[in-house]
């Protein structure tokens, strides 16, 4: 059986993690993925939005990342994906109002193909007439519509509930994306080995909004027990994140993103119980780097050989843990990062590898490094070699 084929359905103001989570964590997986928006091309951008409940009557709206499509829409053929993935955020009130989309989510209904829908994705199931007489979930506020089109609504006791009916897979809210995505991967025939590994994500304020979220749910959604800490916090706490963006300027943009809710607390943590850590980038590495108490834990698990994945900006806290040149390699250890992190990463002891293109990512040893988010897939996918987990379809 050749790889699996998977469409998601995207428009502009799609939510940010909707989109980037699912897209990235099944190319990881080794699934093909594609992403189309009517009306554009591969290549082109779909804005994207930030939502969350921020203490109001509903949720807040801020500007998430660009999201670059892959796919042209006007030239696909239904018949050669074996899933569809329909993202929420606001994009699904409009696409619902589209005959082009609305027939073709219509054809993989036909041919009994798995569809995922997620938060405010079901008004295109709606719309499309898809919905009577099957279980379905949602957003809240997409109820009425759903009880309307003649589903028989599922009230979601938490925003992580996601609900099978036959081919129809629905979600809440991107809080469910790890089951959402495990049960998608089971639908499209998969099965997953070598997930009973535990893993700690090293955290702090503004830290990349992706490069925490992509891989911390796409391993929970493989089995994998996942913790988050940050130094000074407990579990429970927030760790505010940074969207960190490319839009034409010498550098990077960058804006506020989704707030990270920490699973563990800092102090008092015994690394010893976890089989690999985590680094994202973003801001929060470069004051991390000046905590003893983070580069302690980082050099326990580099001197145990555990594997360490490590991305952008989380290089320098490699750099500051003197972790990059050890006895074992004279020349360093094999490593990439942002490329504005090269400086660290060369005084530090280690042997530079140039990020060409920006997604390549490289493992030496127990080290996996990457340069940005948009490697997301070959990290995860490296991470996921080094701890002996797959996915198998």
């Amino acid at each position: 059986m050749g790889k699996k084929s998977v469409l998601i359905l995207c428009g502009d103001y799609v939510e940010d993690w909707e989109i980037m989570v699912p897209f990235q964590a099944l190319q990881a997986y080794g699934i093909s993925v594609d992403a189309v928006c009517p009306g554009k091309k591969s290549g082109d951008i779909c804005r994207t939005a930030v939502h969350q409940l921020s203490g109001h009557q509903t949720y807040s709206e801020s500007r998430g990342h660009n999201f670059t499509l892959n796919a042209t829409f006007d030239e696909i053929e239904a018949s050669k994906y074996d899933g569809l993935i329909l993202p929420g955020g606001r994009a699904p009130e409009y696409l619902a109002m589209n005959d082009s989309v609305v027939d073709l989510v219509s054809k993989f209904s036909n041919s009994g193909k798995p569809i995922a829908s997620i938060c405010h994705g079901q008004l295109i199931l709606a719309a499309a007439g898809l919905v009577k007489n099957r279980r379905c979930t949602a957003y809240p506020p997409v109820k009425p519509a759903l009880v309307a089109a003649g589903s028989h609504w599922v009230e979601p006791e938490t925003m992580s509930e996601c609900v099978v009916d036959g081919n129809l897979i629905t979600g809440a809210t991107y809080e469910g994306h790890p089951e959402f995505i495990r049960l998608f991967v089971k639908a499209l025939g998969g099965t997953i080995s070598g997930s009973d590994k535990k893993i700690l994500f090293l955290c702090g304020d503004f830290m990349e909004d992706y490069e925490v979220m992509v891989p911390f749910q796409a391993l929970l959604a493989l089995g994998c027990q996942v913790d988050a800490i940050c130094p000074k916090k407990v579990s429970g706490d927030i760790c505010p994140t940074a969207i960190h963006d490319f839009e034409g300027d010498q550098t990077y943009s960058e804006k506020p993103g989704h707030d990270f809710t920490l699973t563990e607390t800092f102090e008092g943590l015994n690394p010893s119980t976890y089989e690999a850590l985590v680094i994202p980038g973003g801001r929060a590495p470069e004051y991390l780097a000046l905590d003893e108490k983070v580069l302690a834990l980082v050099k326990h698990f580099m001197e145990a050989g555990k594997p360490v994945a490590s991305i952008c900006h989380g290089q320098q806290i490699l750099s500051a843990a003197g972790v990059l040149k050890v006895k074992e390699y004279l020349q360093g250890r094999k490593c990439t990062a942002y490329p504005a992190v090269k400086l660290n990463v060369l005084l530090a002891g280690a042997t530079w590898l140039e990020p060409d293109p920006i997604d390549r990512c490289f493992t030496d040893g127990n080290l996996v490094t990457g340069a940005a988010w948009p490697g997301h897939p070959e990290f995860i996918s490296q991470l996921m070699s080094l701890l002996g987990i797959q996915v198998s379809i």
